[in-house]
């Protein structure tokens, strides 16, 4: 998770939503990336799903079985979505997100009679730093 967070660090100095992810497979990460809508002018550029591209390229397939995400907030909808399709292993989050999340909160799109496969989930993984850049961003722009 120290990782990601890092990601989304960076991300938050650049200007974006501080949100990071990394995908690990046998221990190494093999895939890393941070918000981008705003520099690739993409809504679909969250973290998660720019670091679901980046391993699918190193693994040379679109499924991520044996593969592990850490991402510093709760996934939305459609990263929830994309971590369902690659078929991931296990989702380590950290912040809760009440509004926009879609794992513990909203949709709960991995408890849907119509989600084809749900990861192992693990919330509150470096909860309280991943909270402090988001609060610490957002203040600074209000």
């Amino acid at each position: 998770m120290d990782l990601a967070l890092k990601a989304a660090e960076n991300a938050g100095k650049s200007g974006e939503v501080p949100i990071g992810c990394v995908i690990v497979l046998n221990n190494e990460v093999i895939a890393a990336a941070g918000n981008r809508t705003l520099a690739e002018r993409d809504p679909t550029a969250h973290a998660e799903i720019l670091a679901i591209r980046l391993a699918t390229e190193v693994v040379d397939s679109e499924r991520l079985v044996d593969c592990d995400l850490y991402v510093t907030l709760e996934p939305c909808t459609m990263c929830a979505g994309a971590i369902s399709l690659a078929r991931i292993r296990r989702l380590y989050f950290g912040a809760a997100d009440p509004k926009g999340g879609a794992v513990e909160s909203g949709v709960r799109f991995f408890a849907a009679p119509t989600c084809h496969h749900a990861p192992e989930v693990y919330s509150a993984v470096g909860e309280s730093e991943a909270s402090a850049l988001l609060r610490e961003f957002f203040r600074a722009r209000r």
